[in-house]
């Protein structure tokens, strides 16, 4: 077998003596005999290549691919097209690195620049990032944003996704900030109870547009209500919703963060994401991490520097309210080819086929037996409500349709479904679909492997 180490024993004893020493053993002898591992670290013998694969292989069987996927919840099953992962996978955009040397990194400052430019034109927004984490962080961030001395509680609604709502909550633990949770009245955030609820120490407001439910918000009236109490205005958007519905810019928001996934990325088993942050003017100095802008050098051609680093950790870090030291510049770089790929028509159809499926969805749901259980707009999920009866809950439902190939809703309770449609959904799919829903719903299925009982 081969060796993962690079140097030989030869170059090895080399180093050591050069260092002093004559063994490892004895380079190693300042460490206390009781804490060193004895007996080796108990690994299997290594395989050679053609082995490997086989393994992997096995592994990889064990994974359940579905034909159809009906889940969202965050993440999104779109069409991607093939030219986004043929321009990313290029060697200088996989092999660059975060440009602390700016003026020899012009090629990923330019694409930095190119994403920031995007999203600001997508959101309605006067700058952007160069992103962080995801969406959770970029809203966490946000949150943070906006915090003072005298304004330090943060008020979020409570039809924001319970991720989000933890990492938010994780953030403001660290830093003493107070949470307040503004409740949900049919399904949107309740605009009476913010107004009732927000005081003098508010610092801001999140909102998620669409919602953790699908459901539109009245993002415009939240605006104004936040506003009114002197606090900022947070939007949490879907970026692909922003191709039809009215961007944050005209809500009134102050910053509009969301998780990047839509935007050309696979499902991928969860990451890595991308969380956007975008602000107005006013708000700019306070957004983490780096902004790239575009200038001219000596000879008057174009070129482009870090503008702006006001929160990094090496830039005034005794008044540094983020630890946000890189992004995720790759998956920058793939939002923003596939951005220039679709085009702003290209998403506008793309959005506008999330939502007249996601309608058509519901109405064969229904028709299928599951109540959609709000009466309000939405963009491209919704929830239902299955009937009382033996074989109706939510697990059962979705069990018969894992044995059918069909990975169905997120199950928000016994009787509640979180559904999502995009435009990779055919109507034959969601018919499907809706015909095993039916035969789940309303025939006792007497098999043990689908019901579990």
């Amino acid at each position: 077998m081969g060796s993962y180490v690079p140097n030989t024993s030869e170059e090895q004893q080399e180093m050591l003596r050069e260092i002093g020493f004559d063994s490892f053993e004895a380079l190693f002898s300042h460490i206390p005999r009781e804490v060193r591992v004895k007996g080796g670290l108990k690994l299997p013998e290594g395989l050679c290549e053609m082995e490997v694969i086989g393994k992997m292989k096995e592994i990889a069987k064990q994974n359940v691919v579905f034909k159809h996927i009906f889940r969202g919840a965050g993440a999104y099953s779109h069409y991607i097209p093939s030219i986004v992962k043929s321009v990313v996978s290029k060697e200088e955009f996989l092999t660059s690195y975060t440009p602390y040397q700016a003026e020899i990194s012009q090629g990923i400052l330019q694409s930095i620049f190119e994403y920031q430019t995007m999203l600001c034109q997508l959101t309605g927004m006067d700058v952007s990032n160069a992103s962080v984490y995801d969406g959770a962080t970029a809203a966490a961030e946000a949150a943070a944003m906006c915090r003072d001395r005298k304004r330090s509680r943060v008020y979020l609604s409570a039809t924001t996704h319970p991720q989000v709502t933890e990492v938010v909550k994780t953030y403001c633990f660290g830093s003493g900030a107070q949470v307040v949770m503004v409740p949900e009245k049919d399904g949107v955030t309740d605009a009476d109870a913010l107004r009732e609820l927000m005081d003098g120490t508010a610092a801001c407001f999140y909102v998620q547009q669409p919602n953790y439910y699908g459901n539109l918000e009245d993002c415009s009236l939240l605006g104004e209500i936040t506003h009114e109490k002197g606090a900022k205005y947070i939007m949490g958007c879907n970026p692909i919703s922003l191709a039809l519905l009215p961007t944050p810019a005209e809500c009134g928001a102050d910053i509009a963060v969301g998780d990047g996934q839509p935007l050309g990325m696979p499902l991928s088993f969860g990451g890595p994401y991308l969380g956007f942050m975008t602000a107005t003017s006013a708000m700019g100095r306070k957004l983490p991490g780096r902004i790239v802008g575009e200038t001219k050098d000596v000879d008057g051609r174009r070129a482009y520097v870090l503008t702006l680093q006001a929160r990094e950790q090496h830039i005034r870090r005794e008044k540094a309210s983020s630890n946000v030291c890189s992004n995720q510049a790759w998956c920058a770089l793939t939002a923003s080819v596939y951005m220039t790929a679709m085009g702003a028509d290209g998403m506008a159809k793309a959005a506008g086929q999330c939502m007249s499926k996601a309608h058509y969805l519901r109405d064969v749901l229904k028709e299928a037996g599951l109540e959609p259980k709000h009466n309000c707009e939405f963009f491209h999920e919704f929830v239902t409500v299955s009937p009382e009866g033996g074989c109706t809950d939510s697990a059962h439902i979705l069990r018969a349709l894992e044995s059918k190939g069909i990975l169905g809703g997120l199950p928000l309770s016994d009787r509640e479904i979180l559904w999502c449609a995009t435009e990779m959904n055919t109507r034959e799919e969601m018919d499907e679909l809706a015909s095993a829903v039916r035969e789940a719903l309303h025939r006792e299925c007497g098999q043990k492997e689908v019901c579990g009982s």
